[in-house]
């Protein structure tokens, strides 16, 4: 079982209950899903590179990704609806707790001058999202297999119904906000 389920069940759900005075363990937040998005604008010209993306993040998140199409055509982007031009993963249960724990334990301090991840970037409704530059921070990712470096987005919904709770969550589930 995932250290971070444990660490929520035993540490953080008893004191996230004492600072909001919930009277109700329902009304306790806790993670809904991880959604980890790739854009990929190279796949309309380049197979292969939607392929390489594939692979590092299911090597990444430990789960096939889905591909993303295009809804609409635009023509600056050259780019007609229904051309792949992305992949996401969503992870549930046992996998996001894990990929949260190697993401905020393992990953994020190989970032080059990490200071801790922004502690404003919540959307108003308890979620997070944080993108990251490349996808070399993940130690899976082997560095001379790789093609290109890629960004990723990497959102964390929550039941949380203010920024406030979900900081709090997040911080006590070891997120390193910075000061």
């Amino acid at each position: 079982m995932a250290r971070l389920k444990t660490l929520y069940t035993e540490q953080v759900a008893p004191a996230l209950m004492k600072k909001f005075n919930y009277k109700s363990v329902m009304q306790i937040p806790k993670l809904d899903k991880i959604v980890v998005n790739v854009g990929a604008g190279e796949a309309k010209d380049n197979a292969k590179a939607l392929d390489a993306i594939i692979h590092d993040i299911s090597v990444i998140t430990g789960q096939k990704p889905i591909v993303c199409n295009a809804k609409k055509s635009v023509a600056n982007f050259k780019l007609r609806a229904g051309m792949p031009n992305g992949v996401k993963v969503t992870l549930r249960g046992d996998r996001m707790y894990e990929f949260l724990d190697r993401f905020f334990n393992l990953a994020l301090p190989r970032v080059r001058d990490f200071r801790g991840i922004n502690p404003d970037a919540f959307d108003g409704r308890g979620n997070y999202a944080v993108g990251v530059k490349e996808q070399l921070i993940f130690p899976e990712i082997d560095f001379d297999k790789i093609d290109k470096v890629r960004g990723m987005d990497i959102c964390i919904v929550t039941t949380a119904k203010t920024d406030e709770e979900a900081r709090e969550l997040l911080a006590l589930m070891g997120a390193p906000f910075a000061k």
